[in-house]
């Protein structure tokens, strides 16, 4: 993930960079939902400060080069990978913020999950207004 002011990151002057490939669909369908919490929850686990319990700035930058291969990114851009997930401000990452953070990251897996709030939603709310109407 690269900031918004990185070189790295496709844009409409520059289309030429790879493309990001979003596997968390396919994790999804082949571990369930319980299965991809669960892994997304192992990731935290090799991202995040061993004393503190959450990903911090040193965590992320360590841990970005050594387990993930992603010794390029700036500061800059790990600073940004924090600020985007950091509901509460603190300067770092819980399991929580985390996970969610990995869910809007996923266009497909947010739209997935929109559709099935919706027939939820529509499911629970529809028998309630035809028996209203009965």
């Amino acid at each position: 993930m690269a900031s918004p002011k990185s070189p790295s990151r496709p844009t409409e002057q520059n289309p030429q960079q790879p493309s990001f490939h979003d596997y968390l669909p396919a994790m999804a369908g082949n571990l369930g939902g319980e299965g991809l919490i669960g892994e997304l929850c192992n990731g935290f686990e090799l991202l995040m400060d061993r004393e503190k319990g959450v990903i911090t700035f040193d965590s992320l930058r360590r841990n970005a080069a050594a387990v993930l291969g992603l010794g390029d990114l700036t500061d800059e851009d790990v600073r940004c990978m924090i600020k985007e997930g950091d509901f509460d401000c603190d300067g770092a990452l819980n399991q929580m913020e985390f996970c969610v953070l990995m869910f809007r990251l996923s266009p497909d897996l947010m739209e997935a999950s929109r559709c099935l709030v919706t027939e939820a939603i529509e499911e629970e709310f529809g028998d309630e207004c035809s028996r209203r109407r009965h």
